[in-house]
């Protein structure tokens, strides 16, 4: 919109345009017009040549730079030196005849034309520097930030212009579909299950991990069939349970946890991923936990546990069981190799895995030089019977003093003191998600995204509700799709969000 009509109008407003080819050609019809503007009117036809289009640039940047370098102007227009503080004064900048700022430089002696030699200047925050570079990054069909600041320096010559070339390639809607950069946020807090102490396994967390080939009987003409493995780990302790499902039903699920409730005791409460990311390479296990989600959770139920899902295709909401999975398949793999076991064979084999995984140290040995035994999972899962009660606190009493009982009881004591002393501190550290990222909003745009789909084809949806953490951070979300609304953790969306332009 011009605010004056003459040779050069001093105002536009550049909001009104969103490409700059488009804002170019206005200007350079609006000079014709004005060209020919005599008491006849003749009507403007034809195409736009280059010489309007060039000048029609050189006065959107005359514009700009009154904008956005006055003071400089008016200085040098009296023939004064700039001020040391300026922000161009290392660029040596003069004001050529048809009263543009350009970039004086060292580079009088080069080859290059003079456009090159002594391009003209504009501010990285004026809006018609962004949109140059939103037209040019276009142009070199979505070229990174050296590439597009390059090319953008053969015309103009942009002061701070790597910051706007970085946060041109950045907001990129298309960039931003290809790359498929999922959010993250600082790492939340413990939760009370994994800093309070309490008997092993009251917090549990479940995970299934397979298929593994087993036979039916030895010997030439058996029969090749799939089982499962299935893990429960503590949350307090890292204490791991195995155990070999022969097929993926929900009656040979809650068999095995009938069996790790017999021998480790009854849970408070059991932790699961929903089934849903790829934790193994059978397609099974992702459909599973779906399937049976509502039948499980009655069984929980009915025996007095609380069955906790974790959003769909968010792994590091159950880290414990992914990392316990991941170490038993290290075991696995290195004993197993191509070799197929009957189910008892295989039972026993899960029994040492996981002898193995419960005598892995939790914390490095002390610095005491008589301390020669590191704590272990393994300490958490002797001394108590599946039905025994807390008692009173017996650290400082003498042992000589105590029965075989009380002094098995102190000594399991004596273990929960050094895993608070000891572990818990440990967990004081975010080894990373150490800082704290700007947090998703309602009615943000985001890509959702889908294992074994290229970033193009991912959905989009809105996000309609947020889900904060103790600490207040939103790790979790509803987003409406147009299938429907899908609840989502932050490392399964990629936002979408273009950089609103500065007023």
């Amino acid at each position: 919109m011009l605010t004056s009509i003459d040779n050069e109008p001093s105002i536009i407003d550049f909001d009104r345009f969103s490409k700059y080819k488009r804002l170019q050609h206005t200007v350079a019809y609006v000079r014709r017009f004005i060209n020919n503007c005599k008491p006849s009117l003749p009507k403007l036809t034809g195409s736009l040549s280059s010489q309007e289009l060039t000048d029609s640039l050189h006065t959107l940047v005359k514009i700009a730079q009154q904008q956005s370098f006055a003071s400089e102007l008016e200085t040098m227009r009296k023939g004064h030196r700039l001020s040391p503080r300026s922000h161009v004064i290392t660029l040596n900048p003069f004001i050529d005849s048809q009263g543009l700022l350009r970039v004086g430089g060292r580079l009088d002696a080069s080859d290059c034309s003079y456009e090159q030699k002594h391009p003209m200047l504009l501010h990285a925050k004026h809006t018609l520097t962004k949109l140059i570079f939103t037209h040019e990054h276009i142009r070199l069909l979505h070229a990174g930030p050296q590439l597009l600041l390059c090319s953008v320096r053969d015309l103009i010559w942009p002061v701070g212009g790597r910051n706007l070339a970085r946060s041109t390639a950045h907001n990129c809607v298309t960039c931003k579909r290809i790359a498929g950069q999922t959010l993250k946020n600082i790492m939340g807090n413990l939760p009370a299950q994994r800093l309070n102490a309490d008997f092993p396994f009251t917090s549990t967390a479940v995970d299934l991990a397979g298929p593994y080939l087993i036979t039916d009987r030895r010997g030439r003409g058996c029969k090749i069939t799939k089982c499962y493995l299935c893990l429960f780990i503590c949350l307090r302790y890292k204490c791991v349970h195995l155990e070999a499902v022969s097929d993926l039903s929900k009656d040979a699920f809650v068999l095995a946890l009938r069996r790790f409730i017999a021998r480790r005791g009854k849970p408070a409460e059991l932790f699961c991923d929903n089934g849903r990311n790829l934790v193994a390479a059978a397609k099974e296990i992702n459909d599973f936990f779906k399937l049976y989600e509502n039948d499980i959770s009655e069984f929980a139920a009915g025996q007095g546990m609380k069955f906790k899902f974790a959003p769909a295709y968010a792994p590091n909401f159950n880290g414990y069981a992914e990392a316990g999975i991941k170490s038993a398949k290290f075991h696995l793999k290195r004993i197993l190799g191509n070799t197929h076991l009957t189910f008892e064979e295989l039972s026993s084999l899960f029994s040492q895995v996981e002898a193995i995984l419960n005598s892995r140290p939790l914390c490095p040995l002390s610095s005491s030089p008589n301390d020669f035994y590191p704590l272990t999972p393994g300490h958490f899962l002797i001394c108590r019977p599946l039905t025994s009660l807390p008692s009173p606190p017996l650290q400082d009493r003498n042992p000589n003093r105590l029965d075989r009982y009380l002094r098995l009881e102190q000594l399991r004591q004596h273990f929960w003191k050094r895993w608070s002393a000891e572990f818990v501190s440990l967990q004081q550290q975010r080894y990373k998600w150490r800082e704290r990222q700007r947090d998703l909003r309602l009615g943000e745009l985001v890509l959702i995204k889908e294992e074994g789909l290229p970033p193009l084809l991912w959905r989009m949806g809105r996000v309609v509700k947020l889900y904060n953490g103790k600490d207040g951070v939103p790790r979790v979300a509803d987003i409406n799709t147009a299938r429907g609304i899908v609840k989502r953790a932050l490392n399964r969306m990629c936002p979408l969000l273009v950089q609103q332009r500065e007023s």
